[in-house]
């Protein structure tokens, strides 16, 4: 981030959002999941479409989870050849592997996108109280949208200022 707390670039603050937004979903599933159970333990009885919802958000919460991963760097690698590498090497690897990730997730992003619309069109309905499932595909869908433009972010920032990321890494080792 910047030396200034107080003053985030706007950039900055849609990558907070983002990531909120994606916890706030970790918060909704965990919810659905504990007030079904407790609900099915004590009351015998269950929240309808329970279930629906409980895997539609799972879903959303992925594509949110893939975004705020993303951006930071937090999901899975294999760093055995980078760390043979100096530091010059190291910063090329990134900015290809970055730029392979935003292309396979923009791809994925426009195929969601159909899987949005052919829901709508086909007017797939929740079991028990027959809403539409298609505004949680899109819900997902934004999150996949929201992936993009944090791995653009992410790809911009390595190639013409990656101090700014460095900087990022290092706050966040002071804080961990």
């Amino acid at each position: 981030m910047n030396a200034d707390k107080g003053r985030r670039s706007p950039a900055d603050r849609i990558i907070n959002a983002i990531e909120w937004t994606a916890a706030g979903f970790v918060g909704l599933v965990a919810a659905d999941i504990f007030i079904s159970v407790a609900l099915r333990k004590f009351f015998n009885t269950s929240i309808p479409d329970s279930y629906d919802f409980g895997r539609l958000l799972l879903g959303v919460l992925i594509f949110w989870g893939i975004a705020a991963t993303s951006y930071r760097g937090g999901h899975i690698t294999v760093d055995l050849v980078w760390g043979a590498v100096g530091p010059r090497t190291k910063r090329w690897i990134d900015v290809f592997a970055t730029l392979v990730l935003l292309f396979v997730v923009t791809v994925q992003t426009i195929m969601l996108f159909d899987k949005v619309r052919s829901t709508y069109h086909q007017n797939v309905l929740t079991y028990d109280l027959n809403l539409p499932t298609w505004p949680m595909f899109a819900l997902a869908w934004v999150g996949d949208v929201s992936a993009v433009v944090l791995i653009a972010v992410r790809t911009w920032r390595l190639i013409f200022s990656p101090q700014l990321l460095e900087d990022e890494h290092a706050e966040e080792r002071v804080q961990e």
